[in-house]
Parts: C-alpha cells; sequence; structure tokens
C-alpha cells in the first residue's frame, strides 16, 4: 500500500485528489495539509511514501516545506505560474512535477512512480524546470563529470533520453530493447549517480554537461 499526504490551501483541491486516489487499491490517502507548516508536521507524523504538494501556500510555501520533509518523497502539483517557485522545488528536493490541469490517470501514475523511486517525468512540467534549472547553474560541474564518468556509453545514453522526458517504454522502443532491459540500465545509472530517482539523476546530467539546456 502507497501512503499520500496531500498538501494544499484549497479544500476542494484535497478532495479532489482523494477521490482520485482512493479508487485506487494500492494508494491510501492518510492525511491532509492546509499549509506549508502543517504538511512538514503531518509528514513527520504520518511518514507517508508520497507527499503530494502545491507551491502557493499560507504560513510556509511547498519548496520550503519540501526542503523540511525528509523522509518522504514529494510530488509537486503545480498550476505552472511561477517558474521560480518550482526552480527552488527541485533545488529542495522534489521528485516529479505534475500540472494541476493533467487527466486523473497523471496524477495516479506519478504518485507510483514517485513511490517507486522512478521520480514523475512530465514532458510539460519537469523539462522546462530542470533546463531553467540547469540554465542558471554551472554545466561543467566536476563533481557531476565525475559521476557521469561512471556510467557505461549505454547508461549515458538512457540518462540523455531520461533528461528527454522519455518513459521507460519509450526508451525501449527508441533503443529496440525489451522494458526490462531499460529498467536494469535505469537502476544502475541510479546507482552509479548516487540520485535518489531520475529526477535527481537528470539535474546530474545537465550539471555535468551531458544534456545541454533547450536541447531536443
Amino acid at each position: 500500500m502507497i501512503t499520500v499526504l496531500l498538501a494544499d490551501d484549497q479544500a476542494l483541491v484535497r478532495t479532489g485528489f482523494r477521490m482520485i486516489l482512493e479508487i485506487e487499491p494500492d494508494l491510501e490517502v492518510v492525511g491532509e495539509a492546509a499549509d506549508g507548516e502543517e504538511a512538514v508536521a503531518l509528514a513527520e507524523e504520518l511518514r507517508p511514501d508520497v507527499v503530494v504538494m502545491d507551491l502557493n501556500m499560507p504560513r510556509m510555501d511547498g519548496v520550503e516545506a519540501t526542503r523540511r520533509i525528509g523522509a518522504s518523497r514529494v510530488l509537486v502539483v503545480t498550476t505552472f505560474d511561477d517558474d521560480a517557485r518550482l526552480t527552488g522545488a527541485l533545488r529542495a528536493g522534489a521528485s516529479g512535477f505534475l500540472l494541476k490541469t493533467a487527466p486523473a490517470e497523471q496524477l495516479v501514475a506519478a504518485v507510483r512512480a514517485v513511490a517507486d523511486g522512478q521520480g514523475a517525468l512530465s514532458h510539460e512540467v519537469t523539462e522546462r524546470v530542470i533546463a531553467g534549472f540547469a540554465a542558471g547553474g554551472r554545466h561543467d560541474d566536476p563533481a557531476a563529470r565525475a559521476r557521469l564518468d561512471r556510467l557505461t556509453e549505454r547508461e549515458l545514453e538512457v540518462l540523455v533520453l531520461m533528461a528527454r522526458g522519455l518513459s521507460n517504454g519509450e526508451i525501449a522502443e527508441r533503443l529496440f530493447v525489451s522494458t526490462g532491459t531499460v529498467k536494469t540500465h535505469v537502476a544502475h545509472v541510479l546507482a552509479k549517480l548516487e540520485a535518489r530517482d531520475r529526477v535527481a539523476a537528470v539535474v546530474v546530467a545537465y550539471e555535468g554537461g551531458a544534456v545541454a539546456p533547450g536541447s531536443p
């Protein structure tokens, strides 16, 4: 069972998310928070697998709440009107990004992916956020480059496709291999880069120069 904490200052949004998630037999909403401070307190108390986090909340915004939540993975669900906050959430350790306008099935899939350590790389959100993050930082960081040097040629190829927002299935089609083989490569990439999930691995790819901001 994947346990989920909902953090959003709009009660109707939380109710909608709860209805979507609790239809699924493997998902359980264990709590709701109306602001960032409450989200941090409930995350510490309940230890959910995933916190579905809004960024624009009173008392403490979602960026600072994400930074303070260490034991749970954070899925940011946003209206996508504030790139600075989105980039801040990435720096704070968010494991995925999703638009509030996304279909219900994408929310369910993103929660499962984040809980599984894969991260949620939404085409609409994550590429733009990570590119913006990378554009403001270094692309030849020696530490990141050293971690990238641990990868085999095929693992680096997989990482670049991950950075372009491709799913395991899409990567498998591109490389003409099985999805199981891709999963194995992804696991090796995460281990060698010492990355907790796909989002963190893609950040290393940008920082180490394996992928350039704005590349197709």
